[in-house]
């Protein structure tokens, strides 16, 4: 068995430390664009299905629906378009 003097094994660990947190901080990027894109895609699905229900309950009132229902989309969509534009580049 191999005894490390605590001076080297203290140079390991911030060798290691510091090779970590560059690949943490870029998946840290990533993982904020998928929880966005993610979210949006949940927000658009759920908009969906209570645009569906709303259009079901009164077919006379489609047509204000579907804007209400378009223009949720799309502020639902943004917040991706937010989350890419801050990502690191």
């Amino acid at each position: 068995m191999t005894v490390v003097p605590a001076e080297a094994a203290d140079e390991t660990k911030t060798r290691k430390k510091n090779m970590l947190l560059p690949l943490l901080a870029e998946m840290g990027g990533s993982i904020h664009i998928g929880l966005a894109a993610l979210g949006a895609a949940i927000g658009v699905g759920l908009i969906g299905m209570g645009a569906a229900s709303a259009v079901g309950r009164n077919p006379g009132a489609a047509t204000p629906i579907l804007v209400q229902a378009i223009l949720a989309i799309a502020f639902a969509e943004a917040i991706v378009f937010y989350a890419l534009y801050l990502a690191p580049k």
